[in-house]
């Protein structure tokens, strides 16, 4: 029964962290709620789209007296903002912006009103969207699964290491497994296909993404050694769990891979 419990506070727990991380990334769609015309518009801008396909714009809006516009450039370039309206089909207004190349982003505002004179932002800030190369489902499930297990049996160690339970050891070390085969091992070929680079962390570039997975299986194999030793030992897997999670708390691909368009000749 203690371990049933256990257990349950640890799934919960772990997808608190995994809601936390997906909700606050920059590649999280941005969605809110305005008020126009009496109405109350729902809209979500996306912030990650896949390399080759025009991203699209899309925002219900019944009122046929509400008109938007878009406008956008590259991210990180000389570019001249470009404008084009929303388009009215039925109840939505849409258009789309061009692809990039994986890794390339575009900076965007959405603006609504009821003619070219009023229309205001959508959002306080322009909205930047990265693209991506896209990953196949059988490279990218498995990797999301085994990072997944990796924190929940992180958690569940971190437990068994605070209340001295008999499974440290074996807790610690399939820990450290499932990391290295989500983190060091699936996550560069996922970020190959997402972004053309295996490895983009320490010592090759500052991906934060590839650099926190480093340090987070430093720690964990440094665990994994003492555990092997030691099958009792405590102090190691505690400081890896707190590790791994003061990772964890750094949303998602913060300063991922990114093309900087001003370094680039022009088209």
């Amino acid at each position: 029964m203690k371990s049933t419990l256990l257990w349950i506070a640890t799934v919960l727990f772990t997808l608190a962290i995994a809601y936390y991380q997906k909700t606050t990334g920059p590649t999280y769609p941005v969605r809110d709620t305005i008020s126009l015309l009496e109405q109350e518009i729902k809209f979500k801008l996306l912030r990650s789209y896949n390399s080759g396909l025009d991203m699209p714009i899309s925002i219900e809006a019944a009122d046929p007296n509400i008109i938007g516009e878009i406008k956008f450039k590259r991210s990180k370039s000389h570019d001249d903002w470009t404008k084009k309206p929303l388009t009215r089909d039925g109840i939505l207004l849409s258009t789309t912006m061009p692809s990039q190349p994986p890794a390339g982003k575009i900076i965007y505002e959405v603006y609504l009103g009821t003619n070219l004179g009023n229309l205001k932002s959508l959002t306080e800030e322009p909205v930047i969207a990265r693209y991506k190369g896209a990953v196949p489902a059988y490279f990218l499930i498995p990797h999301i699964l085994f990072m997944f297990l990796a924190m929940l049996f992180a958690s569940r160690t971190g437990i068994e290491a605070i209340i001295d339970g008999p499974k440290i050891a074996t807790q610690t070390q399939i820990t450290a497994l499932l990391l290295l085969v989500g983190g060091m091992i699936l996550g560069p070929i996922v970020q190959k296909f997402a972004f053309g680079a295996y490895w983009t962390g320490w010592p090759f570039g500052y991906d934060l993404t590839d650099n926190k997975t480093l340090i987070a299986m430093i720690f964990w194999g440094i665990a994994f050694w003492r555990t092997r030793r030691d099958p009792v030992s405590r102090i190691w897997p505690i400081v890896a769990v707190f590790v791994l999670f003061a990772i964890y708390l750094i949303p998602h691909s913060v300063l991922g891979s990114e093309i900087d368009y001003t370094k680039l000749p022009n088209p």
